[in-house]
């Protein structure tokens, strides 16, 4: 990475980042290894602590940060946790420094818009940046970056997207980039639902799991399921792509809600929310999505959904 984007961030103030738990923090990590300038905070003091150890300043508070970056990432878990945080008491939208917020989160674009319209108010542009390539995307600066905004807050940040990875300008209304997001994630996530069903199916028919990989990803049904997370986290049985069931539960929800908003009428993508829900149910909200397969494969025998 060049010193460029560094240089210029310097000489506009330090940069903020709210919110740095398995997405935020690789994320705010590239960014000081990039030799940006940053100020943290997050309710995890051992997250802030890990990224002060790379020459971070910890904030004590959300509103420290807002008073100290022009510009403000945030990578927050729910919706109601990124309205309190942005326009709720004490939160970024009073803040004396604060001209940009770059949003990284999965909200639903109701809310993004809500909190656009919010931040306005304090003279601050939203920038709508949900990120997709999960946690080992995050760490390696590879991830696609769906940005909607005012042009010009699109290119007072453009360089620092360089950062994390590729960015796509989706639109110039913030809540654009979440629809964009929310649709990507509900077919990833179905394509790993339907895939475990497929694959659970071929092992009880006697098939060998690589080679039944190996020809799907040969043929039409091929998807990121087989190509990706089949391989690398399934097969091996180490399960560790980085994104929980509960995470998926909420995504695959906001983009069911937001697609009937728009008329569609979703049968295919609520069939896939209530597989994943129901496993969130059986005690797998916190574990890994790739975990799926096992409960597909508990629920494929004869009394499995009484499990």
């Amino acid at each position: 990475m060049t010193n460029g984007p560094a240089t210029d961030e310097r000489k506009q103030g330090r940069l903020g980042f709210v919110g740095v738990g398995t997405m935020g923090r690789p994320m705010a990590r590239r960014l000081i290894e990039a030799g940006h300038d940053l100020i943290v905070y997050d309710r995890d003091d051992a997250a802030v602590a890990e990224l002060a150890g790379l020459g971070a300043r910890a904030a004590q508070s959300v509103r420290e940060v807002a008073d100290t970056a022009r510009i403000v990432f945030t990578s927050l878990p729910t919706p109601a946790i990124f309205r309190q945080v942005a326009i709720g008491d004490g939160g970024l939208a009073g803040g004396s420094a604060l001209k940009i917020l770059v949003d990284l989160s999965t909200v639903g674009s109701r809310v993004e818009k809500e909190v656009a319209q919010g931040l306005l108010a304090h003279g601050v542009e939203t920038v709508d940046a949900p990120v997709s390539g999960g946690a080992a995307g995050a760490r390696k600066g590879t991830l696609a970056i769906m940005a909607a905004g005012a042009p010009a807050a699109l290119d007072e940040v453009r360089a620092l997207f360089d950062v994390l990875g590729k960015v796509f300008v989706v639109g110039g209304v913030p809540g654009q980039g979440q629809l964009l997001k929310l649709l990507n994630n509900m077919l990833s996530t179905t394509a790993f639902a339907i895939t475990s069903e497929a694959y659970v199916a071929g092992i009880h028919g006697g098939l060998d799991p690589e080679v039944m990989m190996a020809v799907i990803n040969a043929g039409s049904g091929k998807n990121g399921a087989t190509l990706d997370k089949f391989p690398k986290h399934v097969l091996p049985a180490t399960f560790d792509f980085g994104f929980p069931v509960g995470s998926v539960c909420k995504d695959i929800g906001l983009a069911v809600e937001e697609c009937q908003a728009l008329g569609v009428p979703m049968w295919v993508g609520s069939a896939a929310r209530q597989i994943w829900n129901y496993a969130a149910m059986q005690d797998g909200a916190a574990r890994d999505m790739t975990e799926l397969v096992r409960y597909v494969e508990r629920w494929s025998s004869a009394d499995g959904l009484d499990d």
